[in-house]
């Protein structure tokens, strides 16, 4: 059984930054690719970013290209979100993702339970 505990979530003004964390157990992270999706009141789940098992490949949603970056580190079974000139739009409860396969356009297997982000005007 995989499981994704996801970390870092807040309140942060509009310009600011936060790191999210999602911290992966139950099988080879390596493996895998992974990636963040959002939610916001009353709206779709919505993707965000993805990464390739290596981190050789990343796909971002074009609302958050420049802004946000995705890593992993897979010697610590983690992967990170790095976002920074947040806007109030970016308010959204996070999930971590892991997907089926290697590559980023595979299927999601697993969600985390989610991190509530809230960027303030």
């Amino acid at each position: 059984q995989v499981q994704l505990v996801e970390s870092g979530g807040g309140l942060v003004e509009a310009g600011g930054s936060l790191r999210l964390s999602c911290a992966a157990s139950g099988r080879t992270f390596s493996n895998y690719a992974m990636g963040w999706f959002r939610q916001a009141p009353g709206k779709e789940r919505e993707f965000v970013v993805a990464i390739s098992w290596s981190g050789g490949s990343t796909n971002y949603a074009d609302s958050v290209k420049g802004r946000f970056t995705i890593s992993r580190d897979n010697a610590k079974n983690t992967v990170y979100l790095q976002m920074n000139s947040l806007k109030p739009e970016d308010t959204a409860v996070y999930y971590c993702a892991a997907y089926s396969g290697y590559s980023i356009f595979t299927a999601v297997s697993y969600w985390g339970q989610g991190t509530q982000v809230t960027v303030s005007a």
